[in-house]
């Protein structure tokens, strides 16, 4: 059956103008790079889906918010001022420099590839998909950070409740920063397991996801996190995934699991301050088609992030080639650094894990 990978070039719009850490370009470098290494309709095949309506936004997101993000942005892409309160709905790293893409449209886009994701799988043309452009796990329903705007991974999980009715999602959150948003939105949801593995928030952005952050109410222990420490590398998300992630997710049974994040826990990242080297992120995508099997295969997968633009392109096609069984190797672009040859936090890692099984062993046997 293969993999599907949506993708379109308007993709390139999600861009918040010069001197922004986050540029548009990045897409069309990932599709170039995974035409040049890979075949499209032998390991995968591209395909193209609509923009989201905002009926369908209104699944995740309040009309007020709506309204003033789809109205200021496009304000802002034709250079003209918008009046309104932008610190009401967006935190300062929304705020775009210079002229930016049509980054409203983008947004809904990368919702719309959402939805599709969603339809592919329920209805058993894929049981893997790609969209690229997602994992805008920072966004909330009336409030846009973190660069981004309408949050996609929120969208794929309220819908297959909604739609579908399913009723035990996983999202597995595997970019550098803690997922604030996604936690929002599933905080007091026991149908959606949300583990989140991201760098220890005292040291980055948005500084939430500590181990102690667990969920409320009916959702209390459907929210893991682990704060994974700095330079933490491979043998250190190797560990987290076998000794905390493999079993709960046992436990848990998913129907599905949706799995988000880019490259930006790569020890070369211009942001953030972890240890994995390409071959980690291949790592990741094939623990992710392991755990899969629980759900006959199932995977939506949400790929955007990630701020060295060397890096990018590897680190993305490796964690698709390992989800996708792909027989490529993928190397590091540039020699691993010493320091980074061994996982100088495996240590500190091998600390983080009994903190976080103590605060869910009430909840899940595996823990006890």
């Amino acid at each position: 059956m293969g993999i599907a990978i949506l993708y379109r070039e308007e993709l390139k719009e999600y861009d918040f103008g010069p001197g922004h850490p986050f540029h548009g370009d990045r897409y069309q470098l990932f599709y170039q790079f995974l035409r040049h290494n890979l075949a499209e309709d032998v390991d995968y095949q591209i395909l193209k889906s609509d923009w989201a309506s905002d009926e369908e936004l209104l699944l995740i997101c309040q009309k007020d918010y709506i309204d003033f993000t789809r109205d200021y942005y496009r304000a802002t892409n034709l250079g003209l001022d918008y009046p309104g309160q932008f610190s009401r709905f967006h935190s300062g790293d929304n705020r775009p420099v210079g002229k930016p893409g049509k980054l409203e449209e983008a947004a809904r886009l990368t919702i719309g590839q959402a939805k599709r994701a969603c339809q592919l799988v329920q209805e058993g043309s894929f049981i893997k998909i790609v969209s690229i452009g997602g994992g805008l796990h920072h966004a909330k329903p009336a409030y846009g950070e973190g660069f981004c705007l309408y949050n996609d991974v929120a969208f794929c999980a309220i819908n297959l409740i909604d739609k579908y009715n399913l009723e035990r999602i996983l999202i597995l959150d595997t970019d550098a920063h803690a997922g604030n948003g996604t936690a929002e939105y599933f905080y007091e949801e026991p149908r959606v397991l949300f583990i989140d593995l991201h760098q220890d928030p005292r040291t980055l952005y948005p500084g939430t996801g500590f181990s102690n952050q667990i969920g409320s109410g009916s959702g209390r222990g459907f929210t893991i996190n682990i704060p994974m420490p700095v330079y933490a590398g491979y043998d250190s998300y190797q560990s987290v995934l076998d000794e905390i992630v493999h079993p709960v997710v046992e436990e848990f049974r998913p129907q599905i699991i949706i799995r988000n994040g880019g490259s930006d826990p790569h020890f070369n990242d211009g942001l953030t301050n972890l240890g994995l080297p390409v071959k980690g992120f291949r790592m990741i995508g094939e623990e992710v088609r392991e755990m899969a099997k629980i759900c006959d295969g199932r995977v939506i997968d949400l790929i955007a992030s990630g701020y060295n633009k060397e890096v990018l392109s590897y680190a993305w096609l490796a964690l698709i080639s390992g989800l996708a069984d792909i027989k490529i190797t993928v190397e590091d672009p540039e020699p691993i650094p010493q320091r980074f040859q061994k996982d100088p936090s495996l240590a500190e890692t091998k600390r983080v894990i009994p903190e976080v099984k103590e605060y869910h062993k009430d909840y899940w046997r595996c823990f006890r």
